[in-house]
């Protein structure tokens, strides 16, 4: 069973002149929904461990090179799992958010996304979805721009 719990994380890399790009990916699904990674985290994993295998099994990235970000979100319990599978007072998941550097990685999508793309953080900010979303990768644009990774 899974904890009332979600991951969020962002792939970023430097292009040739030295700018960072995020990888943004568009849900599979009716709607054009673009996001970074989620995923729910499982019974006795750390949010970490979740973000590893979470950006493993939905992007085929590997680095260990991951900034715990203080970003940290709540969503509605329907809105992630449609039931109230924690019990009747369980009303909100908290979602955890990252950035993993994906310099040497070779994406490969999962069936969860139809698309992804490396955008420059403007490009990026204005295709994202949800606020959570936005907050974090904001955070995570101004600690890689000004060298605050701890």
């Amino acid at each position: 069973m899974r904890q009332p719990h979600q991951i969020l994380a962002f792939p970023y890399k430097k292009d040739n002149k030295g700018n960072y790009l995020y990888g943004i990916f568009c849900r599979a699904g009716e709607f054009e929904r673009w996001q970074g990674i989620a995923g729910g985290v499982e019974d006795g994993e750390t949010f970490l461990e979740a973000c590893r295998r979470e950006a493993y099994e939905e992007a085929n990235i590997s680095s260990d090179k991951i900034i715990e970000l203080h970003s940290i979100s709540t969503i509605p319990v329907p809105n992630v799992t449609k039931e109230f599978l924690w019990g009747d007072d369980v009303y909100l998941i908290y979602e955890h958010a990252f950035g993993i550097d994906a310099t040497d990685e070779v994406i490969k999508l999962s069936r969860e996304h139809t698309k992804m793309e490396w955008l420059s953080y403007n490009e990026a900010i204005k295709k994202l979805k949800w606020d959570s979303n936005k907050n974090a990768l904001w955070e995570l644009n101004y600690r890689l721009l000004n060298n605050k990774m701890e």
